[in-house]
């Protein structure tokens, strides 16, 4: 045991005060006596107050004597190290994004990161301030250097669980900013790891790092697009994926306006994704929803909904000497209407809302309107430079957040060569195909000259990128940006937590939005435009435009990282230094400070009523002749 304040023990020296006290105190008894001959023995004051005579069994003097021991030692603030904090300040960042809903860990894994950081709330110093930070899709103080521990308790507890993921970024840099002023400071994250961070990321301040969650079985909706044709046909693309380190078997459900329609039985191996497409949908149906059936360890992720996008007609032109693959991902989708082009009649091309050039030479000049995807080009244009090729290159992400790679992932697949060439000013790189020591842009996109151009630096025909799930996924995300015509001037779907932005009808400042919940809310705008930031619940949202129109859109998870679940060791970007310091155990100070001064306070108590026993009893007989009296009278 160890002591904040031993000065303290000084105080030590009154204990022989007290005990000075009694032997200088005269002590006379009061007694009546049938005769005075008994008068010389009460005068005999020299004898009857001898010092060591006064130190016979003392109840007071005990009292008192253990009352100033116990005071004492809590004054010189006894501890003990153990595992907690220590130090004069600690910041909480508790993590509250979709994965920390998570069942692995009883109740939750945000309940287990509350309770863990209540614990180290109270085992921190009584003189320690405590800053509550919430790392949800924007990041919020709810307790700043407080030393009230009900304060920081309530700021813990009033954390929630979001459907989205969290901007540990911005949570962070709030803890590294408030640390700079407060020297020692220590930051400790509670996570379960899903996190985005910058490669590297300083942060001021001892910055300790507690995982929370053990992993578990989890299958999702990762996709849920509606296909609405011109004529007036529906149909669905499912993505179902398991991210369990084991096989399992989910049933997924349908439903059309909230009547079922049908069920899948999938079986679905361990880290697959399953792609289900339901061609059949009734035409008149608006709204769309998904589910698997049974529980798994994140229920967010377990349901899906979809509205029914406006169907519209985009020109597209494919310039090929042909491709199976890329003239069936182009037919499946809705409201494209495709025509197939010869290499040597592609500069007489009319207008086209968009052109493809697969794996041909591009003619020159270009199209004057209408946007571009070049696929393996074998020449330059005035868009870019090519340099030559590189074999078997490896596909690298160089952005997975990127909007292109949605929902897509390349690992695993399998390219034969492709084309070297130069990132233009104008482009956007969002893979890399490496080769060795070199590396060229696999795919890079960018609007110049008033049009959209991606390019696709390898052939299709020469990689297994069309037997891959993700090639769909990719296709849709490619068009859906080279022909934005195809999309409602109100987009029918938003992750959970993103902003959605539509115009206001004509004359109109404001509308409603209706949420899932059945809540209502206005929405205000400027030129004509109107931002809703508030989606951060799950489901389908009405706008009322009004004159008795209304828009809909939904709200879904649509996150890997939020349901992969298995916890990270360490948060992204911390190399094996940092990660050692942030993992290394925890050590604080407990004090018993508290319960000592709670035992001289009960020893004072009980020496006040030794001291008042005489009065007390007075009172107590008082009280029962009263009561007697009462009772004969009654």
């Amino acid at each position: 045991m160890s002591f904040l304040a031993p000065g303290a023990f000084f105080l030590g020296l009154l204990l022989p005060v007290i005990v000075a006290l009694y032997l200088l105190k005269l002590r006379r008894t009061e007694r009546e006596v049938s005769s005075t001959y008994l008068w010389r023995r009460m005068v005999r004051d020299v004898e009857a107050n001898a010092p060591w005579q006064k130190l016979r069994p003392n109840l007071l003097l005990l009292l008192q004597l253990l009352f100033l021991a116990a005071l004492i030692f809590a004054l010189t603030r006894p501890f003990h190290w153990s595992e907690g904090l220590s130090g004069e300040a600690a910041i909480f960042i508790i993590d509250s994004s979709a994965s920390m809903s998570a069942t692995d860990t009883t109740p939750s894994r945000l309940e287990a990161a509350k309770s863990r950081a209540r614990q180290l709330v109270d085992e921190l110093p009584d003189s320690a301030r405590v800053t509550v930070i919430e790392a949800g899709q924007e990041a919020a103080v709810r307790a700043s250097s407080s030393r009230d521990r009900r304060q920081a308790h309530l700021a813990i507890e009033s954390i929630q669980s979001g459907t989205g993921g969290s901007d540990m970024r911005v949570a962070l840099e709030l803890a590294s900013a408030i640390a700079s002023r407060q020297p020692g400071t220590q930051i400790v994250v509670l996570s379960d790891g899903n996190v985005t961070l910058p490669e590297r990321m300083a942060v001021r301040g001892s910055l300790r790092f507690l995982p929370v969650g053990t992993g578990g079985e989890n299958q999702a909706i990762g996709l849920l697009n509606l296909d609405a044709r011109p004529d007036g046909r529906l149909s669905a693309f499912v993505q179902v994926e398991n991210f369990a380190a084991a096989d399992a078997q989910r049933r997924l459900v349908l439903a059309a306006d909230g009547a079922t329609i049908g069920a899948f039985d999938l079986d679905l191996p361990a880290g697959s994704q399953q792609p289900v497409v339901i061609d059949d949908l009734p035409q008149g149906a608006q709204v769309i929803e998904a589910w698997l059936e049974g529980a798994d360890m994140l229920a967010l992720d377990d349901r899906a909904v979809a509205v029914r996008p406006a169907s519209r007609t985009i020109r597209a032109a494919l310039v090929t000497q042909g491709n199976v693959f890329l003239r069936t991902a182009l037919g499946l989708l809705p409201g494209i209407e495709l025509t197939e082009v010869a290499p040597d009649a592609a500069a007489t091309l009319g207008a086209f809302d968009l052109v493809i050039y697969d794996a041909v030479a591009p003619p020159d000049p270009l199209p004057a309107t209408g946007n571009l995807l070049f696929i393996a080009p074998l020449r330059s244009t005035p868009l870019f430079t090519v340099t030559g090729t590189v074999d078997t290159p490896a596909l690298r992400a160089l952005d997975p957040t990127n909007f292109l790679l949605e929902n897509v992932s390349l690992a695993g697949v399998s390219v034969l060569d492709a084309v070297e060439m130069s990132i233009p000013t104008w482009a956007v790189p969002v893979v890399a195909a490496d080769s060795g020591a070199e590396s060229t842009p696999a795919l890079f996109y960018g609007e110049t000259e008033g049009r959209r151009v991606a390019v696709l630096a390898f052939d299709l025909r020469h990689s297994d990128l069309p037997l891959q799930p993700a090639f769909p996924l990719l296709w849709v995300n490619l068009t859906n940006w080279l022909a934005p015509g195809l999309r409602s001037d109100i987009p029918t779907q938003v992750q959970a937590g993103e902003s959605l932005a539509f115009p206001l009808p004509e004359g109109a400042q404001t509308v409603t939005v209706t949420r899932p919940d059945g809540s209502r809310v206005q929405v205000s705008g400027e030129a004509g435009r109107a931002v809703f930031t508030d989606t951060a619940q799950l489901g389908l949202y009405q706008i009322d435009l009004g004159e008795d129109r209304r828009a809909g859109f939904a709200a879904n998870l649509f996150s890997e990282q939020e349901s992969r679940l298995e916890p990270a060791a360490n948060l992204p970007g911390m190399d094996a230094a940092e990660a050692a310091a942030a993992a290394a155990p925890l050590q604080g100070m407990r004090e018993w400070w508290r319960p000592l001064a709670f035992l001289a306070l009960g020893l004072l108590v009980g020496e006040w009523l030794v001291y008042q026993r005489a009065a007390l009893a007075r009172l107590r007989d008082t009280l029962r002749q009263g009561w007697s009296i009462k009772n004969a009278k009654s």
